[in-house]
């Protein structure tokens, strides 16, 4: 069976919507745009049935369609590959989008950019299915990009606004940063390997590294600084709040199942040649565990709910890194499964409250939704205790998967950070849920009166993601072997974590009790500050006045770029405007158009319309012309 269908019905859709949607009514937008995603994920089916019924060890299909590049010795073919880690991409990618762009056909039904926005997120799904499907660094690079493009195009959608605008554009270049790291990446591998394809790279590697002392660590560095942009770690996670301006399926799209799940796959997909270097590897666990606490503190004070959510995606990207620094790969990619179910649902719940808002995410000015918007809050529930990694939510087992193998290769420090997380977690999404649901309302009594649930559309979506928020995590049981489906399942790709290093007396069921418990803490911890003691946050503030203007400007980072890299930026451009553009570029010109004016203004005193001083003009000229002559003869 073809792959190449599973890219071409969402371009399809991309390009009928871009072209014709203004001549089609919503109705039919609609349909294009769902139906198209809606056959991408039959086609993923397909696919899952012909990928299941083949022997384990046949589980990779390549489908090369032409040669796309041939210079000299490197050629580099348009091929697709199908294998375990890409067949669990597709899925997440096809089902999770397919639920969000039917949510978008109600959510958007008023926008009079209704065509332009599903042109825009068919294309964004189609970027990303061809980078996740690639099989060599350049068409996965155009993937990478292609899914930049559309976050720029879709972050800024609302573009008449400045600060949407200015969002989609600080999204564009914080990425542009991270991929000329990921280019210069593969212009590295083209030197070392003299191929682009990763089955040649990947298997050659121990040989050809090994060789180079500075190859060896630069390629995955560099590789990784791709992924930081596009994943959203440090230094480069500062696009992804702002982000938030976008539409809201757009973030939920963006955070659950395409952009920011980019660099997680990337790095799975290269992985050995991580594991040829230790301090990369190093590198990316330190990154990412660094990440995913300096994001959840933030995330303790913002009241902004959409803001909060991002906040705690970077912060769980950063777990995903961390597993895969620990050489735990395929829980990396665990978590990315599960946490498109519960993210998606979260901020699809946070665009129903929103939309019946008309506008408001404060959690400040809230309280009492639970009454008027019972589907919402219990689906929003479910996905706050997933992500609060609460047992037997999907949350808990690729939580918990990763934070043993924390333990198992860098010991209790890195793991205890990595539950700090996971408390900081809980605590502040159980904020979010006791301001916004619980208590007294704070809104205007009307405003209150007239709310309303979400769609029948909308409500499809939000129950599905929840149940996927409940059970995905049953494919997966750390610490049991037996139970080692999902990370099985990727054998084939992955190497399986290996839970005998470094062997600890404390059993991984103990660790994950503890985990588990300070989760509940956290949970307990945010019931007494923001329901039955509601004043105590304050005082608390006022007692840590410091630390709480610390987090509440989060670290002052966009400051600080703004003072160190923007503003430098900002005044040498000014400089060069100044001194070459307007002072020799514009001066050489404003001269040579001077010069030739005075000259026209001097030759035009000798043109004054007077025949005598003429005719003297031209005695006097015959008289210097016949004492030259005189002279020279």
């Amino acid at each position: 069976m073809a792959i190449l269908p599973i890219l071409l019905f969402p371009l399809l859709g991309a390009l009928v919507n871009g072209l014709f949607g203004g001549r089609f009514s919503k109705r039919t937008i609609a349909w294009v745009g769902v139906g198209s995603v809606g056959l991408s994920l039959l086609w993923m089916l397909l696919l899952g049935g012909r990928f299941f019924s083949s022997p384990e060890g046949e589980r990779a299909f390549v489908e090369t369609l032409y040669t796309w590049m041939s210079i000299g010795t490197l050629k580099i073919p348009f091929a697709l590959r199908l294998d375990a880690l890409s067949m669990v991409m597709i899925a997440v990618v096809t089902f999770v989008g397919f639920f969000i762009h039917l949510y978008s056909s109600d959510y958007m039904k008023d926008d009079p950019g209704f065509g332009r926005y599903f042109a825009y997120l068919n294309l964004f799904m189609t970027a990303m299915l061809l980078l996740v499907l690639a099989d060599n660094f350049l068409l996965m690079f155009i993937g990478w990009e292609g899914v930049g493009l559309c976050s720029y195009l879709l972050i800024g959608f609302w573009y008449m606004e400045d600060v949407n605008a200015n969002a989609g554009k600080k999204a564009f270049l914080v990425n542009r940063i991270g991929d000329l790291g990921f280019l210069v990446g593969m212009f590295c591998i083209v030197y070392a390997f003299g191929t682009l394809s990763f089955h040649d790279v990947l298997s050659r590697a121990p040989e050809v590294l090994r060789g180079s002392a500075w190859l060896v660590h630069a390629i995955p560095l560099l590789l990784f600084v791709g992924a930081t942009g596009k994943s959203a770690q440090i230094p480069l996670y500062v696009w992804l709040p702002d982000a938030m301006q976008g539409p809201t399926p757009v973030s939920a799209l963006i955070h659950a199942a395409t952009m920011v799940t980019a660099g997680v796959y990337m790095v799975a997909r290269v992985h050995p040649l991580y594991l040829l270097s230790p301090p990369a590897l190093f590198v990316v666990t330190l990154i990412g565990v660094l990440t995913l606490l300096l994001a959840a503190s933030i995330a303790l004070v913002q009241n902004d709910m959409k803001r909060v959510l991002a906040y705690s995606t970077i912060s769980q990207l950063g777990y995903m890194f961390a597993a895969l620094g620990a050489q735990a790969f395929s829980y990396g990619v665990f978590h990315v499964f599960t946490h498109a179910f519960f993210k998606a649902c979260l901020f699809l719940g946070s665009g129903v409250v929103m939309h019946a808002l008309h506008g408001e995410l404060d959690v400040q000015k809230m309280g009492g939704l639970k009454q008027k918007m019972p589907l919402t809050y219990w689906t929003f529930l479910v996905g706050a205790l997933a992500l609060s990694g609460i047992f037997p939510f999907a949350g808990f087992f690729s939580k918990d998967a990763i934070l043993s193998a924390l333990w198992i290769h860098y010991g209790p420090i890195f793991w205890a950070l990595g539950v700090l997380g996971a408390f900081m977690t809980a605590f502040y999404m159980f904020r979010v849920i006791f301001l916004a649901f619980h208590g007294e309302t704070r809104l205007e009594k009307h405003t209150y009166e007239h709310l309303h649930d979400a769609s029948p559309k909308m409500a499809v979506a939000l129950v599905v993601l929840a149940l996927g928020s409940l059970v995905s995590g049953f494919v997966e049981i750390p610490g049991s072997e037996s139970l080692a489906r999902f990370s099985g399942f990727l054998s084939s790709v992955l190497p399986m974590p290996h839970h005998e290093a470094h062997a600890s007396p404390i059993p991984e069921f103990a660790l994950m009790a503890v985990s588990l418990g300070v989760a509940l803490f956290g949970i307990l911890l945010a019931y007494v500050f923001y329901l039955r003691y509601p004043g105590l946050p304050y005082l608390v503030g006022q007692m840590f006045s410091r630390g709480y203007r610390l987090l509440w400007n989060k670290y002052w980072v966009d400051e600080i770029y703004n003072a160190l890299v923007v503003r430098p930026i900002v005044l040498l451009a000014q400089g060069l405007w100044r001194v070459v553009d307007v002072f020799f570029i514009d001066g050489l010109v404003n001269a040579m158009a001077y010069l030739t004016f005075a000259a026209g203004a001097g030759v035009r005193v000798l043109q004054n319309g007077n025949v005598q001083f003429y005719a003297l003009m031209a005695f006097a000229s015959l008289a210097v012309l016949v004492v030259c002559l005189t002279f020279l003869l």
